[in-house]
């Protein structure tokens, strides 16, 4: 029996290096067969990966978390998605019993009352389930820009996540905003229609809105919290 061939940060990063997205996306799939995941929101960065991967049928399984909390227009372009494919996007709930008991214990809006409460919220909703979805894989896509929030400017396209032990590969991490709607609308990608009423970053509907002109692009998510404060969790260092 071969071997499966191990890498460090720096020898992967010299396999993808000078590569396009979609090559690069292809070599990790080659790499990693059937160990590569790519997590969508499906707001507008993630589905652009998610045409990279669907249109070039590139062997990447694709999941969404579904927190119980998106909004109607999220369903609506996961479904056109699933549609113009010919593809299935995998999903990912919580544990009931953990959300049965939050919502007992502290109702259906306990994440405005503190940053505490809305991290164990997102921790329930969102980490939680996502743990399950990248066990046992080599390599994690995002749709992650590096202009979205100071957090992730920091960030290099590919990272090595020591709490889920894997390579995270961020393909978008250097593209603008404008490359991103250029991409879908040049490529027709489907997209959510909350784009097009000032919201940009889009996640549970109780903890999203629309931004105004000159805020950054995560003011409209967890809109009464410190800015400095403004994670999930889900891309936690």
């Amino acid at each position: 029996m071969i071997a499966e061939p191990s890498y460090t940060l720096e020898s992967l990063s010299a396999q993808l290096a000078g590569k396009s997205e979609v090559d690069a996306l292809r070599t990790l799939a080659e790499l990693f067969p059937g160990q590569v995941v790519f997590s969508t929101s499906l707001g507008y960065e993630d589905q652009v990966v998610t045409d990279m991967i669907f249109a070039n049928n590139i062997p990447i399984r694709v999941f969404t978390l579904d927190t119980g909390r998106l909004f109607h227009e999220t369903y609506q372009v996961w479904n056109k998605t699933n549609s113009r494919y010919d593809a299935r996007i995998e999903s990912y709930f919580p544990n009931q019993e953990a959300i049965e008991k939050l919502m007992s214990e502290k109702g259906p809006f306990s994440f405005y009352e503190s940053v505490e409460n809305r991290k164990e919220c997102c921790f329930l909703r969102k980490v939680e389930p996502l743990n399950r979805a990248l066990a046992g894989n080599k390599i994690w896509i995002t749709g992650i820009r590096a202009e979205q929030s100071p957090n992730r400017q920091t960030m290099t396209q590919l990272e090595w996540d020591e709490s889920h032990q894997l390579f995270k590969f961020h393909p978008l991490m250097n593209w603008s905003f404008e490359q991103v709607k250029d991409y879908v609308r040049a490529n027709n990608v489907p997209y959510n229609p909350l784009h097009d009423k000032g919201f940009v970053s889009i996640g549970c509907q109780p903890c999203t809105r629309a931004i105004r002109e000159g805020e950054d692009f995560r003011a409209g998510r967890w809109w009464w919290e410190d800015q400095s404060k403004k994670e999930c969790g889900l891309h936690a260092k």
